[in-house]
């Protein structure tokens, strides 16, 4: 021991003691911090919110840096909310006016205030959706990036909020931690509060208990809509039986951290169509009543609630943690929102909600798309999910070529799903999609670790014992451009893949009526027959094979009995030009599925063994 070992364990007596102070101080300070928002609506008839927020805790030695976000949990690009936010002010603890000052359009500082800033401002919104705010006299529709400022260096602070409901009567739906008092919420810090959708209106509230193993949680159904009390009666039902399917599938409920699950639902002429998926909760809406469409909004439910396992909790790392002050780039969307839409439908199917045939219709439209885009010939799935921020919601002033560059992600990741699907199904006994989703969930969604694209095709490769397989499948299909042979796989199940309007001539572009001319809509598509005779967006049709074209209905006349490979001759206008040119009739490529049944064809036992367990319930 050496002669000032003494000294030494009295300094570090002194710097222990230092350390603990400091803590105790730190927790001290971060246990006074708080953050607090009220907000009402005495201007709803013209979609105006007033709301005030409080920020307790704050630095007193440097300006509090204010924020509006710029994304939105669910969304990839930017929707600059900061544009609906106006007459800001600020005071400091004693109600004195603060200076505030704007370094960038999304920012306020707040100068020289001592540690308590009050700011109060109004807010417009009149778009209800998963993305906005709508306001108005039948509601408050929130989604809070696009509603309530933030405050830097508070993020992990809890916040409370105090919703003064427009009409006492009215109700509301979220995920935010209630309290004894029916107005006030809570949220245990900036991400949950953000990813906390609220509906204040007058809704019609239906709820049931789901077990999953010794827990018990309750899914809450709130539906504004102008309908019947019954329609709300069989669309909870279908929704019940949607949930129940998908729980089955993973062998239980995600965590639920509050013991609730809401669905929160606006069905009304005056809302924007968009489902939005957040970590206890979703948003639904559609203009289209229950009446008429509820099957269709029972396939964006069931999308949305596959999403509390796949994204909500079994996330890309490249999402984690979600930045609300830029766009989020994932190359993995492919999975985690195109595996997401290829099971809707399914569970909606294994649920005995639609038959064989309409699931078959289903598929219809995923396929014809994604095999015939010339998108999927420029980018893989991998690099077309990192075109998110371009075209997830975003809005472009200048006209592009998505039509010939882009494929969405959506429907390729559901197309890379069901060939997937098949494939383990036809190679792999006792190997399904069902399985490799379940061992996503557990090493990656139930423990949320976030996981990469080396993690996708590594448990691949464990389920089927095969990494081999997994690593073509990933090469070939998804970090590639290939398509699966989807006629063959879906032969195993007696569905047909075949062409939905064979020797049908086409011109493969989109015709409109103006002015009393025909019009070409948008660019036209690559190698089809108006893009080789040299027609692109806005050019007119004068004449095709001699015969005037006044009406589309013309065009359409006009090509009944012709057939693939013939030529005729046209006249167009290009930007001012009167052109001629010769328009060798292709096939349209649009594809179908149907039934064995219904092509005519037998249909084996091993078929119908093959599709029951593909598409037949999971409970028990």
């Amino acid at each position: 021991m050496s002669i000032d070992s003494p000294c030494r364990s009295a300094h570090n007596l002194i710097r222990m003691t230092l350390l603990f102070v400091i803590l105790c101080l730190s927790a001290s300070a971060s246990a006074q911090s708080r953050v607090e928002y009220e907000v009402s609506f005495p201007n709803a008839v013209h979609h105006e919110a007033e709301v005030t927020v409080l920020f307790t805790g704050a630095p007193p030695e440097r300006p509090l840096q204010v924020r509006m976000s710029r994304s939105s949990p669910g969304r990839y690009a930017l929707h600059e909310f900061a544009k609906n936010v106006y007459n800001v002010k600020a005071f400091d603890g004693r109600g004195v006016p603060l200076t505030v000052t704007r370094p960038n359009p999304h920012q306020w500082d707040i100068h020289g205030h001592n540690g308590t800033v009050r700011v109060t401002y109004n807010l417009f919104g009149d778009d209800a959706d998963g993305t906005y705010v709508g306001i108005d006299n039948t509601h408050a529709h929130l989604n809070m990036p696009a509603a309530f400022m933030w405050a830097r260096g508070l993020e992990q602070v809890p916040i409370r909020i105090t919703f003064h409901k427009p009409v006492a009567s009215w109700k509301i739906a979220t995920q935010l931690v209630p309290t004894a008092e029916e107005n006030v919420f809570t949220a245990p810090n900036l991400q949950y509060f953000m990813d906390s959708p609220t509906e204040i209106s007058d809704f019609t509230l239906r709820q049931w208990n789901v077990q999953s193993g010794e827990r018990t949680y309750t899914i809450r159904l709130a539906v504004h809509h102008a309908g019947k009390e019954t329609e709300v009666d069989a669309f909870a039902e279908m929704a019940q039986k949607v949930v129940a399917e998908q729980i089955a599938m993973f062998g239980e409920a995600p965590a639920f951290d509050y013991g609730t699950y809401t669905f929160i639902a606006c069905y009304l002429p005056h809302v924007v169509g968009d489902g939005m998926e957040h970590r206890n909760s979703t948003i639904l809406t559609s203009t289209r009543p229950l009446s008429q469409e509820a099957k269709a909004h029972l396939g964006t439910l069931s999308h949305e609630f596959f999403h509390a396992w796949n994204v909500e909790r079994l996330r890309p790392r490249s999402l984690e943690p979600f930045n609300f002050e830029e766009a989020n780039m994932s190359g993995e969307l492919w999975f985690a929102e195109g595996f997401t839409s290829y099971f809707d439908d399914l569970f909606i199917r294994r649920a005995g909600i639609i038959t064989d045939e309409e699931y078959a219709a289903q598929l219809s439209g995923t396929l014809s798309l994604v095999i015939n885009s010339s998108g999927r010939r420029l980018f893989s799935a991998v690099e077309m999910s990192l075109q998110a921020p371009f075209v997830d919601g975003s809005a472009s002033v200048d006209l592009t070529n998505r039509q010939n560059t882009y494929l969405s992600y959506y429907s390729w990741g559901s197309a890379i799903a069901l060939g997937l699907d098949l494939t383990l199904r036809s190679r792999f006994p006792d190997v399904t999609l069902d399985d490799y989703l379940r061992a996503m969930w557990q090493e990656h969604g139930k423990v949320e670790k976030p996981y990469t694209l080396t993690d996708l095709k590594g448990i691949l490769g464990k389920i089927t014992g095969d990494l081999a397989f997994a690593q073509e499948f990933f090469q070939r299909y998804i970090e590639g451009k290939e398509v699966v042979d989807y006629e063959r796989l879906l032969g195993q199940a007696g569905f047909l893949l075949r062409k939905a309007r064979p020797g049908r001539a086409w011109l493969g572009a989109e015709l409109r009526e103006r002015a009393g001319a025909v019009i070409v809509a948008q660019g036209t598509l690559v190698g089809s027959p108006l893009y080789r005779a040299g027609l692109d967006r806005g050019d007119r049709i004068i004449s095709l094979d001699g015969k005037p074209i006044n009406k589309v209905e013309d065009v359409k006349q006009l090509l009944e009995g012709r057939k693939a490979g013939e030529t005729i001759a046209l006249e167009f206008e290009q930007r001012g030009e009167k052109k001629r040119a010769s328009v060798e009739l292709a096939e349209d490529p649009q594809l179908e599925v149907v039934t064995y049944e219904k092509a005519g064809r037998p249909v084996t036992s091993h078929m119908r063994a093959f599709r029951n367990r593909w598409l037949g319930s999971r409970l028990r």
